[in-house]
């Protein structure tokens, strides 16, 4: 289900959570539509974090050190990335409007980025928003091979040490199904997003000044 928002009509940070809360998210049809949509999908896209699971040969990547992963560095670097056409992907569906609008939440603390580095230079990476226990995915890119499954690794250790209870991926793409990513109802949604509402999870349980090692992060997601 989808309602369109006229182009007019302000969206502030502080409503744009309350749609969060709601089970409710925004998309632009392309960058050139000033307007933004209201989406609310019959089926939702989650990652069950007990239920994460990382492939092998990725897991090897991880824990290879091959990249330098941090958090809340670069934020328009990282929009800029998920805005980038790819493969299967032609066209961005972040517009102005969201950009301002999550640049806003990053800087009250409610947006935050994973960034994936190799020899100083960003390869990969996402972002998402924070609200309460919940954190709802936005978008994700890559330059380098695995780069964005590395982000996504990360940011599970991270949410698990933080005590979130729910990770929202709003769709199920065959990537991230390989993770354990499946899809519910939307009463069934609505039933794991009030219960992630309820306290508070810590983002920042984990290091975001420096670094944390692929075998680290492994580890964290191992044990939890």
């Amino acid at each position: 289900m989808a309602s369109r928002e006229s182009a007019l009509v302000e969206i502030t940070p502080e409503v744009l959570l309350k749609a969060y809360a709601c089970g409710i998210f925004p998309m632009a049809e392309s960058a050139d539509d000033p307007a933004l949509y209201w989406i609310e999908p019959e089926r939702r896209g989650i990652i069950p974090l007990d239920r994460f699971h990382v492939p092998g040969r990725l897991a090897r990547t991880v824990r290879s050190g091959h990249f330098t992963v941090m958090v809340d560095r670069d934020f328009d670097a990282v929009i800029d990335g998920c805005s980038e056409p790819m493969p299967g992907r032609t066209r961005t569906w972040i517009n102005i409007r969201i950009r301002n609008l999550y640049r806003k939440l990053y800087d009250r603390g409610d947006c935050h980025t994973v960034e994936v580095y190799r020899d100083g230079e960003l390869v990969g990476g996402l972002y998402g928003v924070s609200l309460g226990r919940a954190f709802f995915g936005e978008s994700m890119f890559h330059r380098a091979r695995d780069a964005s499954k590395v982000a996504l690794v990360h940011l599970v250790a991270r949410l698990k040490v933080g005590h979130y209870r729910l990770l929202d991926t709003q769709f199920v793409t065959e990537h991230l199904r390989t993770f354990g990513a499946l899809e519910v109802t939307r009463p069934a949604y609505h039933k794991l997003l009030d219960a992630a509402l309820v306290g508070e999870g810590d983002f920042g349980a984990l290091a975001v000044d420096r670094p944390v090692t692929g075998a680290a992060i492994l580890s964290l997601i191992q044990a939890r």
